[in-house]
C-alpha cells in the first residue's frame, strides 16, 4: 500500500470515526450547541471538529516522519563516513588491487 492511499485512507478513517461518535454522542445525551445565542446545527459541529481531529492526524504524521526520517538520515551518514574511512585507509591495497586485476585478466581476441 502506498505512503498517499494509506494516508487517504487513515483521513477518511478520521473523518467518519468523528461524524459517527459524535452524531451518536449529540443524540444520545441530546446536546445542544450555541453560538451566540444561536443554535449551532449538529452536522457543522461534526464537521468542525472532524476538521480538527484530521489537521491533529496531520501533524501527528509530520511529526513521526521527522523524527524517522532525522533517525534514517543519521544511519546513512554514519554509514557513509565508515565507508569513506575504510577507502581512505585502504586505497593504496585497492589501488595495487586494481592495477594487478588489470594486468592479468584475460583479453578476448577480436577476430
Amino acid at each position: 500500500m502506498t505512503f498517499f492511499k494509506s494516508l487517504l485512507l487513515a483521513v477518511f478513517a478520521t473523518l467518519l470515526l468523528t461524524y459517527a461518535f459524535g452524531i451518536s454522542l449529540i443524540e444520545l445525551f441530546n446536546l445542544s450547541f450555541y453560538m451566540d445565542n444561536h443554535e449551532v446545527e449538529p452536522l457543522k459541529v461534526i464537521s468542525l471538529s472532524a476538521i480538527v481531529a484530521v489537521l491533529l492526524v496531520v501533524a501527528a504524521l509530520a511529526i513521526v516522519l521527522s523524527v524517522f526520517g532525522t533517525i534514517i538520515f543519521t544511519i546513512l551518514l554514519v554509514c557513509g563516513g565508515v565507508l569513506m574511512v575504510g577507502v581512505g585507509i585502504f586505497w593504496p591495497i585497492i589501488l595495487i588491487a586494481v592495477v594487478i586485476w588489470a594486468c592479468t585478466r584475460q583479453k578476448t581476441a577480436i577476430n
